[in-house]
């Protein structure tokens, strides 16, 4: 057991739980007022939901020995009750910190859908959501791109992505962004749109947005880093291209902001640091760091666009998840094909490196084998519980406040003066 990579590894539990009431900062400051609190309960519940999910049989989906590469055991790790020997470990790790490494981005990764159905689904149907999508969806999908051959037991098989497939997914572009977005849009095409669709959405608090941000780009460190699974010089790299594509992708949007609208805003400043850090996370250990600029530059300025093709096909995606999560995600994860080198973690080259076309073909099938079913199983979960339980609160209640009507509790007490 290698002492300092668990200390390592131990910090980056602690930064990646810091991304849950980031991601509740984030998400709560861009919604109106009167559904603040809602949005923010949405991402602490999914975490709190898909924790226990994990230890009673998700991680064994996720890294147990694989049924056809498509999922793994539903019970050789069920309850981690064979994980906690000291002896036991992966990558120098206890098995059971890599268990709760795992575990909260599978949390994080359900949270992000619930953007896409702000100030309009009910909680109990969200949380009944989180649940089957992460089991049905999520679990398995995980085990495609992250459950290499061996990696909980020598003779375990793993998923099909990362062992037969061989497309590059270093901290989960596919597994999680991709997967997020595009759950996102199915939800929210079932859901419907919210009574003030078209109208400009306004943040009810900028700073919150700003806040939630910053807290979700310094846990990214440890999402991104902590996926080398050591403290060495992979992790210091990955953070490295963390960092410079985050930088680079706020640059482009806020400039790519100014000149279609005329201004800048925070919320787009923090959208593109987003942006960025969706984008770099499955390159961040196959782009050099003047890779990582141009990727984050890339997917800053595109997706600015992305998130206006609501309006254009007329889906409420009401944060922008798949404008951000879904398009970011598949610019960062086809990008590996173009910009990948063999000097970095990855040890492959792209396209503008003498690799070929080959790399850039395993990340579009990738993307598109989980796009496609993350999709396909959303949409259905979503249209089942409409035609049983319903999603959608009434509009009497989508008019005096999510939070006042399910919740019973302001996010704010204002006393007059």
């Amino acid at each position: 057991m290698d002492t300092g990579t668990t200390a390592f590894m131990l910090c980056c539990i602690i930064g990646l739980t810091l991304m849950i009431p980031g991601l509740a900062l984030f998400y709560g400051g861009m919604v109106s007022v009167k559904s603040s609190t809602n949005m923010m309960m949405m991402t602490f519940g999914a975490a709190a939901l898909v924790g226990v999910l994990w230890v009673l049989f998700g991680f064994s989906m996720t890294f147990g020995t694989s049924y056809g590469g498509f999922v793994g055991s539903f019970t050789e790790f069920a309850g981690m009750t064979n994980l906690t020997e000291p002896m036991t470990t992966v990558a120098g790790l206890p098995v059971s910190l890599f268990s709760l490494f795992q575990a909260l981005f599978a949390a994080i990764t359900v949270a992000l859908i619930s953007g896409a159905v702000a100030d309009r689904m009910k909680f109990g149907a969200w949380m009944g959501f989180a649940a089957l999508w992460a089991v049905l969806v999520y679990f398995p999908v995980a085990h495609w791109v992250f459950a290499f051959d061996g990696v909980v037991t020598e003779d375990s098989v793993g998923g099909w992505i990362a062992n037969r497939l061989g497309a590059l997914d270093f901290a989960g572009g596919t597994a999680v962004h991709i997967n997020a977005g595009a759950a996102a849009l199915a939800v929210a095409i079932v859901l419907g749109k919210s009574r003030n669709f078209g109208q400009l959405r306004k943040p009810h608090n900028v700073p919150l947005t700003l806040l939630g941000a910053g807290l979700l780009w310094a846990g990214w460190y440890a999402f991104n880093g902590g996926s080398a699974l050591s403290a060495g010089n992979s992790a210091a790299i990955v953070m490295v291209t963390t960092f410079v594509a985050t930088c680079a992708a706020t640059l482009a949007w806020i400039a790519v902001e100014r000149f279609k609208d005329g201004h800048v805003t925070g919320v787009g400043a923090a959208s593109g640091a987003i942006t960025g850090l969706v984008a770099i996370t499955p390159a961040c250990g196959a782009v050099t760091p003047v890779g990582a600029i141009i990727l984050g530059a890339v997917a800053g300025a595109v997706c600015v666009y992305a998130v206006g093709l609501k309006e254009r096909f007329g889906y409420d995606d009401s944060l922008d998840v798949v404008g951000v999560h879904l398009v970011g995600g598949i610019i960062g994860t086809l990008l590996i094909g173009l910009l990948a080198s063999e000097t970095m973690p990855n040890a492959t080259n792209g396209l503008f490196y003498g690799g070929g076309i080959d790399q850039l073909g395993k990340q579009a099938v990738a993307a598109a084998a989980v796009m496609a079913y993350s999709f396909a199983v959303a949409f259905a979960i979503a249209f089942v519980l409409k035609k049983t339980v319903g999603i959608r609160i009434s509009p009497d209640d989508e008019e005096k406040g999510i939070d006042a009507a399910f919740h019973r509790e302001a996010s704010y007490e204002i006393q007059p003066a």
